[in-house]
C-alpha cells in the first residue's frame, strides 16, 4: 500500500469516491438534493496550491482519498490559518486496516510544512462510525450545528 499525491488522471476514480461519500452521508442529511451532486471541485483542487489530495494505492488501484485545504481562520481564533480536511474515503475492502488514520497524517504532515497547526472536519454528528475513526486519530468535538424547518 502506498500513498501518493492524486494527480489528474485519477479524477474518474476521484468522482466515483465523491458519489460514494455523498450515498455514505445521504442517510444523515434529508436536506441533500436527490441524484447526482459534488460536493467538491476536483478537478480544481487537483491543481491548488493550497489543496493537496492524497490516494492510498494498493497494487495499482486507488483505494482511498482524502484532502487537505488551506483555509482563513476565524479572526478571533490563535492562529491565522487551518487545514479543512475533507474528501475522506475508503472503499469498503479496504476499511478496517488504518489507512484513514495513513491519510490523516499524510496531511498532517502536509498542512505542517505549510506552517499550519490545526486540522479541522465536518462530520455528521449521528455517523457514529465516522466519529469513532476521527477521534481515534485524535479529533475532538468543538461545535454541533444545530438546524429546523420553519
Amino acid at each position: 500500500m502506498i500513498l501518493r499525491a492524486a494527480t489528474p488522471e485519477d479524477l474518474p476514480t476521484l468522482l466515483a469516491f465523491e458519489q460514494g461519500i455523498i450515498a455514505a452521508e445521504r442517510p444523515f442529511d434529508p436536506t441533500l438534493r436527490p441524484g447526482e451532486i459534488h460536493y467538491y471541485d476536483l478537478a480544481a483542487l487537483l491543481v491548488d496550491p493550497d489543496a493537496h489530495i492524497v490516494v492510498a494505492e494498493d497494487d495499482g488501484r486507488i483505494v482511498a482519498s482524502g484532502s487537505a485545504r488551506l483555509r482563513a481562520s476565524e479572526p478571533y481564533v490563535r492562529h491565522e490559518r487551518h487545514a479543512y480536511l475533507g474528501f475522506m474515503y475508503v472503499v469498503p475492502e479496504a476499511r478496517g486496516h488504518g489507512l484513514n488514520g495513513r491519510l490523516i497524517d499524510a496531511l498532517a504532515g502536509w498542512a505542517r510544512e505549510r506552517g499550519v497547526t490545526e486540522l479541522v472536519l465536518e462530520v455528521y454528528a449521528d455517523n457514529d462510525a465516522a466519529v469513532r475513526a476521527y477521534r481515534k486519530a485524535g479529533f475532538a468535538p468543538r461545535l454541533l450545528e444545530m438546524r429546523r424547518g420553519v
